[in-house]
């Protein structure tokens, strides 16, 4: 195993991309919400930043998903490769576990509700069933 992959976010990082996620900056809309610098990517890894048609699961861009990079990610030149806008000062990319639109939007993926097989499931924390 990798060094760094015993944490919790990395593990649920990895884990919703085997599930079918792509990272949050990728997303069809991010260009409201974010900035790519191309100009401070490393040189062959600019295919982190490409744009797909998502399905954003009725769900809002997230700057805090443990599925969003950071503000230096792949930078060449230690100046920043995403920036948030409109207010370039939020934070991005500091999740160390799974949040609340990230639980919401593997149970809308899944159709996962409140029940299965008509038994119903024990809510988690903060209500979420996944």
């Amino acid at each position: 195993m990798r060094q760094g992959c015993i944490f919790l976010g990395i593990i649920q990082h990895e884990l919703l991309h085997a599930l079918g996620f792509n990272h949050e900056q990728t997303r069809s809309d991010r260009d409201e919400h974010v900035r790519i610098v191309r100009e401070n990517i490393i040189p062959g890894q600019e295919h982190n930043f490409e744009k797909f048609d998502t399905r954003n699961l009725g769900t809002p861009y997230d700057y805090n998903s443990v599925m969003h990079y950071g503000r230096y990610a792949f930078s060449r030149n230690r100046q920043p490769t995403i920036v948030p806008i409109p207010d370039e000062n939020v934070s991005i990319g500091r999740a160390t576990q799974m949040n609340p639109t990230d639980i919401l939007r593997v149970n809308r993926l899944y159709n996962c509700n409140n029940t299965t097989s008509g038994r119903r499931l024990k809510p988690m924390k903060r209500n979420h069933f996944f």
